[in-house]
C-alpha cells in the first residue's frame, strides 16, 4: 500500500502515547477527579448487576476506585491500552481471542482512537455471550469555555483556525454505534459536570493529568505568546463574579451486552435511550431466572 493511499488517521498515536504517560505522571501527582468521577459512576452501575464476573478487561485508564471495586468481587483485571498496562494496544486493535472476558470496561479513552466503530465491535467479539461492557468517555457539549479561547487565540495570531479540540460524541450517536456493534440492550446517556477554574492554565493542568490534551494527527501551530494572552483573556471573560470561570464536561457513559440466546430481549426501538438501571435489572432477573 502505498502512502496516498493509506487511511488516514484522525489522531496520532505517538502523541497520544506521549499525552497519557505525561498524564499518568502528574496523575500520580496531583490526582485525576475526572477520571476518578467517571470510575465511580462505572463501579456504582456495575454494583447494580448482581450477576457473577470472573474475566475483566480494563481498557484506558484504571483509577484506584475501580480497581478497588474489581478486587472487591474477586475479579480477575487485565489492562490494556496504549501505556503502562499488561498488554499494550491501541483500543482499536486488540491483541484477545474471541469470548476472553466477562467483563470490559472502557474508561476515559475511546474518544481519541482512529476507529471507534471497530474498538467497540472488537470489544464485543472479546466478550463471552452474556458478557457486559461499559464505558465512559468526554462528550459532545464539553469544554466551550476551552473552545471559545482557543479560537479567540487563533484569531489574535492571524493565520486562520486550527483544529486543536477533539472530536466529540453525542448521546445519540453513541447509540447509534453500540446497535452497530451488535450489543444487545444498548445504552448511551450521560451527566453535567461543572468544574470552575481560576485561570485557563489551571483547566489545562487537570487535562494534561488526564492525558487529555490535543492529540490530533492534523494540529495547528503552536499558538505562540500573543495567542496565549488572547486565550488567557478570553476565558476570564467568561468568569463568574468571584473570578473563576465554569467550565462544563459532559460524561457520556456507554454499555452493551454480548449477545447470548437467553438474555432478554428489549424493544426493537429505543432501547439506546431505555434507562440503565432498567435494562441492567432486566439482566439481573433474566440471570435469576426470575
Amino acid at each position: 500500500m502505498n502512502q496516498d493511499s493509506a487511511p488516514r488517521q484522525l489522531f496520532s498515536p505517538q502523541r497520544r502515547r506521549l499525552a497519557m504517560a505525561r498524564g499518568e505522571r502528574l496523575a500520580r501527582q496531583t490526582g485525576a477527579f475526572l477520571a476518578e468521577h467517571m470510575a465511580d459512576e462505572i463501579v456504582e452501575r456495575l454494583s447494580w448487576v448482581t450477576r457473577d464476573f470472573g474475566e475483566a478487561l480494563v481498557l484506558g485508564m484504571a483509577p484506584p476506585s475501580l480497581m478497588a471495586a474489581m478486587d472487591a468481587r474477586g475479579i480477575r483485571v487485565t489492562r490494556a491500552g496504549p501505556i503502562g498496562t499488561n498488554v499494550q494496544c491501541d483500543e482499536d486493535l486488540l491483541p484477545f481471542e474471541p469470548a476472553s472476558f466477562d467483563l470490559v470496561i472502557a474508561l476515559g479513552t475511546l474518544d481519541s482512537v482512529n476507529d471507534l466503530p471497530g474498538a467497540l465491535i472488537q470489544i464485543n467479539r472479546a466478550l463471552r455471550p452474556d458478557g457486559l461492557m461499559m464505558a465512559a468517555m468526554i462528550g459532545a457539549g464539553s469544554l466551550p469555555r476551552l473552545k471559545a479561547a482557543m479560537l479567540a487565540a487563533d484569531e489574535a495570531g492571524g493565520r486562520g483556525v486550527a483544529a486543536r479540540i477533539h472530536p466529540q460524541i453525542d448521546v445519540r450517536a453513541a447509540g447509534d454505534l453500540l446497535q452497530r456493534a451488535r450489543f444487545a440492550m444498548p445504552v448511551a446517556d450521560s451527566d453535567t459536570l461543572i468544574v470552575r477554574y481560576s485561570s485557563l492554565p489551571a483547566l489545562i493542568a487537570d487535562l494534561r493529568a488526564h492525558g487529555w490534551t490535543n492529540t490530533l494527527a492534523a494540529s495547528g501551530p503552536a499558538i505562540g505568546k500573543h495567542g496565549l494572552v488572547a486565550a488567557m483573556q478570553r476565558f476570564a471573560e467568561d468568569a463568574d463574579s468571584d473570578g473563576k470561570t465554569p467550565e462544563r464536561f459532559e460524561m457520556l457513559y456507554l454499555s452493551g451486552w454480548a449477545p447470548s440466546p437467553d438474555q432478554p430481549k428489549p424493544a426493537r426501538r429505543g432501547s439506546a435511550t431505555a434507562s440503565l438501571a432498567g435494562l441492567l435489572d432486566k439482566a439481573r432477573k433474566g440471570d435469576a431466572g426470575e
